[in-house]
This record gives C-alpha cells, sequence and structure tokens, in this order.
C-alpha cells in the first residue's frame, strides 16, 4: 500500500465574505495570506491567469507562507485561450518570465484551465502538453489541466495526458463534465458547487464523504 501527501486549500485568498466567515477580526487585509497559509496547505493563485505578476510578488507570496506550504498556480488565459495551441509556445514563455519560479519550493501544480468552447483535437492538444516545461530556473515543474467540453471525455485523452505525466484535473461543477482518472503521480481536484447560504460551502455529509474518499482510493 501506498501513501502520499493530501493538501486541502482555497482558491485564492481575498473575498470581502470571508472577512465575517475566515478571518478573525484583527487580521488586516495586507496580513490574510499570511493567516490563511497558517490554517491551510495549499492555495490556488487565480489572478495570474487574468494578469502577469511580477518576480517580486511571487517572491512577497512565497515568504508569507510557512515551511511546506505549496501554491498552485493557474496559467495565464492568454495560453490556452487560443484556436491553435501549438501556437502558444510564445505566451507561454511569457507567464513563465514573470517570475513563477520565485514560489521556490513553495511552487505546486500549474493549472491549466480550458474554456468549456474548447473541444478536443488530440494532434493540437498533445502539442501543447509537448511544449510544457518540466524545469524552469532550476526549479521541478508539474502541470494539471482543467478541460471543460463534453468531448475531452474520451480514452484518447486520459491516455493523452497519462503519456505525458499531466494531472487532469477533477472538477466537481454543475455544468463541465468531470473526469476522475488519474493521469500523474499527484491528483488536483477542485469542488465548484458549494452554497453561500452555508458557513462551511458545504454541508457536513458532504464534507465527511470528501474526507474518506482520498484514504479509499487505489
Amino acid at each position: 500500500m501506498t501513501s502520499g501527501t493530501i493538501r486541502t486549500g482555497i482558491g485564492g485568498w481575498t473575498f470581502d465574505a470571508w472577512n465575517q466567515t475566515f478571518y478573525p477580526p484583527e487580521v488586516k487585509k495586507k496580513n490574510q495570506l499570511d493567516y490563511a497559509s497558517r490554517q491551510l496547505r495549499t492555495i490556488e493563485i487565480n489572478g495570474t491567469y487574468y494578469r502577469g505578476q511580477k518576480p517580486e510578488t511571487f517572491a512577497k507570496w512565497a515568504a508569507a507562507a510557512p515551511d511546506g506550504f505549496v501554491f498552485a498556480v493557474k496559467g495565464n488565459r492568454f495560453v490556452t485561450n487560443r484556436k491553435v495551441l501549438a501556437e502558444a509556445g510564445e505566451s507561454m514563455d511569457r507567464f513563465f518570465a514573470t517570475g513563477v519560479t520565485e514560489l521556490g519550493d513553495r511552487l505546486g501544480p500549474i493549472l491549466w484551465q480550458f474554456a468549456p468552447t474548447k473541444k478536443i483535437d488530440p494532434d493540437d492538444f498533445g502539442a501543447f502538453l509537448d511544449m510544457l516545461p518540466r524545469e524552469q530556473d532550476g526549479v521541478a515543474l508539474r502541470h494539471a489541466v482543467e478541460v471543460r467540453h463534453e468531448s475531452f471525455q474520451v480514452p484518447e485523452f486520459v491516455a493523452l495526458a497519462r503519456s505525458h505525466g499531466i494531472a487532469i484535473v477533477g472538477a466537481l461543477h454543475e455544468t463541465y463534465p468531470a473526469i476522475w482518472d488519474v493521469a500523474a503521480d499527484f491528483a488536483y481536484v477542485r469542488l465548484q458547487t458549494g452554497s453561500d447560504d452555508i458557513e462551511t460551502c458545504y454541508g457536513g455529509n458532504e464534507l465527511s464523504a470528501w474526507v474518506k474518499r482520498p484514504t479509499t482510493c487505489r
């Protein structure tokens, strides 16, 4: 029997509603990452999807988080939101040049999210996976892909991701397809059906079920 590390986290850390439900009153906004990174084991950085950051920003985030903590970083939309993925090389280079590796040992997987309208093209998608760097500035890189079109629900896609060692995001969403196949040496799950009417986002029974799932998977 093998064992591994299970990290539970959140997508981002600056949400106004959390000022009443998650952050204590004494925690100032500038210190929210310090606090959140000590309550959880990972945080997904979503801002990188919309705009480029600066190396000093990544370095500041790394310094704020404790030892053993890792960030997942969402790849920029200009890389994935295009008709021909094989032409994304320049945009991908530009993304990594923003200083992602300043996170150092606090850098977890890079998440590449695709639009719901993006259909599978095995040759083009394979060319994209070929471009994903496995190392940058001496820092090892891991990648996960989140596809949102039903055309990806085919064995060919799973085989393609598996041949590259790229994780397929298991996304629990009301609309997008859920693909739970394991394709890499790590798994990435995004839960996106929680309710704002519930303080913990998911009810007790749902949370208990998710606690059991990782420990019962083989």
